[in-house]
């Protein structure tokens, strides 16, 4: 049977949600079994390690330089705990005495210590001393040693050094007497004092920072002895990573010129008008007299964020990238536009940011890109305050994420969350760089993690898939494609190495060409597997090829912008979610599902391929028997309770359910789709991401009513589900029944999952809930955003697969929403 035809609209509401108060029963916790100690030998042996410390500590407070020092004095002291006892790391710091926990280093073997390091004031020297005094002379009223929670999961406590502060890996760390440049991560409100002891020191700051709420993060170029000083002379540094280099890009050189075509698609082009939604391209510049780009690509709509370096794109290293992803976001493939006769109207115009050096600028100074990429997206926007844009940027930091936010990540991320104006940002997953080998196509994949800053939890990460197996070129006769139809691109970056609490990335992929080989050399680009685009010079040629996951993240923008146009009243939230939402994966990966032996395999495949590969028809158009439900709404997830923060609200949508419709089909199978997206505030900062030191302001779950559920159960069952989160297990009360990804889906700031089972039994299936299960809005109530109300989106989708059947009138009847049937999109 055919396809019912997209021809309807989707189905969108605004709120809706019944507010109601958050409850927590009672229940009785039982807690992790503490370490077995010998009271008095612990004791006595934590004595002596954290005395020597304090004489250490106290040597640095005497080493201060009267004419350079500012601020507090204080020193650090490196905490060692085992990593199963991880929580202690949650009561190492106390507020009242400014006792703070500024790092964590995790060495990455789960029988490894972690290092703790803590800031610690003149005045405050004795915090450790007095809670292991306490702990071998005191007795709770349970008759238990006092602070035992803390004390026993010490192993040892020293002072600490520059090294102490540094959360990067330790290949990264400079050798004595190498200036490098420092990522300095300052503490709350330090950074004119730590700006002034630089000067003082001759220590070069670059001018840019980033904000976060408790942390500000600057460069600094200086060797371990001088940064030493830096650290000694203030109260300001928490943290210290290497600056990374300057990003790589990715493209393929070859592309086939067909210049005669240029005038016929010009022929029948119709621009873009004034108030279309935009692109704007973060990247090596643009070529605006490209004629196939100069009907959406303004003078003034290109910029730079250094004037001497000009606007127009970079040949030499960049070799014109930044025009062979425009010409990309703005026709997608230009081989299928080019072949057809049909009329081209563009939905969207460009804008380009230059962010990336010319040739003959030095490149051996990083930049801070995450404070670079806001200057960039501040550029587009003050000259066109209310367009709608998606911000699209293929560059990458050449190391690889590991998942743990960055610096840059976390600017993205404050970026999308900014609350005077929510932004859409798309970024690419990153490309494998050298030689492949056909025979570890995937395995390879999954060993190479996506890179810095696509990590960022609010952007849309893109990963790179192919349908291009068909080689023609007759100088290829005898080669073969590396990846099979429909599989993921070879070069593109997956998270399947990450800790489970990471984001899913990519969330989705678009199509970024394949490599080709003889068997005799590793395989490579070539221009039959490649996407055709714009070429950064137009008097040689008009055409050149794009690849990889830059193709894949424009072609990503592409789609995005034209939501925006065709919907300009969506949030960034909706936008995003609703590309996550039309997301399917293909034949060949859905045969990866399939043959699954467990979740864990599940999940490993869910962190190669994302959600799968969106269709624009999806995401802007139902059909009769395909409807979708858009809700944008908002909670307010928590509330002050004294010095604490306490949950508030959930919301309980009770949506205009096609109840009677679904009832008659009776046993038919049908699908229901849920995507929830939001953005999250973050609070980046390596101090062991443990619940009082979480990444995230908060976190929404969703959850449906069973077919024979109460209300009331229903209500508890969230309940449940968020007290096993907050409690740091799994919410199994949100999995099972019939859902494909359960808990899996609970990663990051959208949450996406199929339930299929009878049309009788989703008839009843008539409630979504919608919660909070914690952040650190909740955790930290003395930064004052507790009381900040979290907005989202979330998408339903019923289909009723081949079945001939109208679900979606009735439901725009009961909303009052004129049933016009509109043209395929």
């Amino acid at each position: 049977m055919p396809d019912t035809p997209r021809d309807r609209p989707h189905l969108h509401v605004e709120g809706g949600g019944t507010s109601e108060p958050y409850s927590r029963p009672p229940q009785k916790i039982t807690p992790r079994p503490l370490p077995l100690r010998d009271r008095e030998g612990h004791a006595q042996a934590l004595e002596r390690a954290i005395g020597e410390a304090l004489a250490g500590g106290r040597r640095e407070m005497a080493a201060r330089e009267p004419d350079i020092a500012e601020g507090r004095p204080g020193f650090y002291l490196e905490v060692e705990i085992a990593a199963a006892e991880r929580a202690a790391i949650d009561q190492l710091g106390d507020r009242r005495k400014a006792v703070e926990v500024v790092a964590v280093r995790d060495p990455g073997d789960p029988a490894g210590p972690v290092a703790a390091t803590v800031f610690i004031p003149a005045g405050a020297e004795s915090f450790y001393l007095d809670k292991v005094e306490a702990y071998r002379t005191e007795q709770t009223a349970k008759g238990h040693p006092k602070n035992q929670a803390l004390v026993t999961r010490l192993e040892t406590v020293r002072v600490a050094t520059v090294r102490s502060l540094f959360t990067d890996a330790d290949a990264l760390y400079p050798p004595p007497g190498q200036a490098i440049w420092w990522e300095v991560w300052l503490r709350r409100d330090t950074r004119p004092l730590f700006e002034r002891v630089a000067g003082r020191l001759n220590v070069p700051v670059k001018p840019h920072a980033v904000r976060f709420p408790e942390r500000d993060v600057v460069l600094a170029l200086a060797d371990e002895a001088t940064m030493t000083r830096l650290v000694r002379n203030s109260d300001a540094v928490a943290e210290l990573r290497a600056a990374k280099d300057t990003p790589a890009m990715f493209l393929a050189m070859d592309g086939a010129a067909q210049r005669e075509w240029t005038d016929e698609l010009l022929g029948r082009l119709t621009p873009p008008d004034g108030a279309a939604s935009a692109v704007c391209l973060l990247d090596s510049g643009a070529t605006a007299g490209h004629p196939l780009l100069r009907p959406a690509l303004a003078d003034e709509d290109l910029h730079t964020v250094n004037p001497d370096w000009g606007v127009a794109d970079s040949a030499g290293r960049w070799l014109g990238h930044g025009t062979a992803m425009a010409g990309a976001a703005l026709y997608g493939d230009l081989h299928a536009v080019l072949e057809t006769a049909d009329p081209v109207t563009l939905s969207h115009r460009l804008e380009s940011v230059k962010i990336l050096p010319p040739d003959g600028v030095p490149d051996n100074e990083p930049e801070l890109y995450g404070a670079l990429t806001g200057e960039a997206i501040a550029r587009a926007e003050v000259q066109a305050p209310f367009r709608n844009r998606v911000v699209c940027m293929a560059v990458t930091s050449p190391s690889p994420s590991r998942g743990r936010p960055s610096s840059w990540s976390s600017a993205i991320d404050q970026l999308c969350f900014d609350e005077t104006g929510r932004r859409l940002v798309v970024v690419s997953a990153g490309n494998i760089r050298d030689d492949l080998d056909p025979a570890a196509y995937l395995d390879r994949n999954d060993l190479e993690p996506v890179e810095d800053p696509a990590q960022a939890w609010n952007a849309l990460t893109v990963g790179a898939c192919t349908d291009k197996i068909t080689i023609t070129h007759p100088a290829y006769d005898g080669w073969a494609p590396l990846a099979p139809a429909g599989d993921l691109s070879p070069r593109s970056r997956t998270s399947v190495l990450w800790e489970r609490q990471w984001p899913i990335k990519p969330e989705v992929t678009f199509e970024g060409g394949n490599l080709a080989g003889d068997g005799r050399f590793p395989p490579e680009a070539i221009d039959d597997l490649q996407l055709l685009t714009t070429h950064y010079r137009p008097a040689r040629r008009l055409f050149d090829t794009l690849g990889d996951t830059s193709g894949a993240t424009a072609l990503a923008a592409n789609m995005a912008a034209r939501i925006r146009t065709a919907r300009p009243r969506l949030w960034p939230e909706t936008v995003r979610g609703l590309i996550v939402h039309a997301a399917e994966w293909t034949p060949a990966m859905r045969a990866r599902f399939d043959a699954c032996g467990g979740k864990r395999e599940m999940q490993a495949l869910l962190r190669r391929y994302g959600y799968g590969v969106p269709d624009l028809g999806r995401a802007l158009l139902s059909a009769s028997n395909d409807l979708t439900l858009m809700v944008e709404d908002e909670v307010q997830p928590f509330q002050r309770d004294g010095s604490t923060a306490t949950m508030k609200n959930m919301n309980l949508h009770r949506l205009p359910w096609p109840r009677d419709e679904l009832e008659a089909l009776g046993e038919l199978p049908v699908e229901l789709r849920l995507t929830l997206s939001y953005f999250v505030e973050p609070n980046p900062g390596e101090r062991g991401w443990t619940r009082r030191h979480r990444y995230a302001s908060h976190a929404l779950r969703f959850a449906v009513k069973r077919a024979t559920e109460p209300l009331d159960d229903f209500r508890r069952r969230i309940n449940k589900a968020a007290r096993e989160e907050e409690e740091g297990g799994t919410a199994t009360a949100t999995g099972g029944d019939g859902w494909l990804l359960g808990t899996l889906r609970d990663r990051g700031s959208i949450h996406s999952d199929w339930w299929r089972g009878t049309a009788a039994e989703l008839a009843s299936r008539d409630a979504i809930g919608v919660f909070p299960v914690g952040g650190w809005w909740k955790e930290k109530p003395f930064l004052d955003r507790w009381s900040t109300p979290a907005r989202y989106a979330l998408i339903v989708s019923i289909r009723a697969p081949g079945a001939p059947v109208d679900i979606y009138t009735p439901v725009a009847m009961r909303l009052a929403i004129p049933t016009v049937i509109g043209t395929r999109r």
